[in-house]
């Protein structure tokens, strides 16, 4: 008998573990470039995004804790003093498209093969590390004078975000 990976029990094949696993950093990185921030902001909701990921390795849902576990081990556990890197696309936009595409397919994925608690808790979890991340920094004004907390263009993502995994 042969040690079949979690992915395999959970009745994913390699490359669609590859896609679920990957989107939430992939998720931080798009809602992160969705304003330019500048490094300081921009490292704070890295730091917020990767802190939202690493919590969910206590979900209660067996398909988000083992993604939780899968993301960290492929960018960097924090708890563990590992600092993923801070991606910066060099295209925000056409990096946000390719992430809202590979959300929809997750979510199209997620209907045919999940438990539906596990889809649902999965595909709410990914809105809400967008949430997190476009919330973590203010950006604009002068000290903190008339900045926006969230930007259009960032509600805009996370909105998508939330379209895109909608049944």
């Amino acid at each position: 008998m042969t040690d079949e990976p979690l992915y395999a029990r959970l009745g994913f094949t390699d490359s669609e573990w590859g896609l679920l696993a990957g989107l939430p950093q992939s998720v931080l990185t798009a809602a992160s470039a969705a304003t330019s921030d500048g490094a300081r902001k921009t490292r704070a909701e890295n730091e917020a995004g990767q802190t939202e990921i690493s919590d969910a390795r206590a979900s209660a849902s067996p398909l988000v804790a083992a993604v939780a576990a899968a993301a960290l081990d492929q960018a960097g556990d924090p708890e563990l003093g590992e600092e993923p890197p801070v991606i910066e696309p060099g295209d925000p936009i056409g990096y946000a498209e390719d992430v809202l595409g590979r959300a929809a397919e997750a979510n199209e994925l997620l209907t045919a093969k999940a438990e539906q608690a596990d889809a649902e808790t999965y595909k709410h979890w990914l809105v809400e590390i967008a949430e997190i991340v476009v919330g973590a920094a203010s950006t604009g004004g002068v000290l903190g004078i008339g900045s926006e907390a969230i930007t259009e263009d960032e509600r805009s993502f996370r909105d998508d975000l939330a379209k895109a995994l909608a049944d």
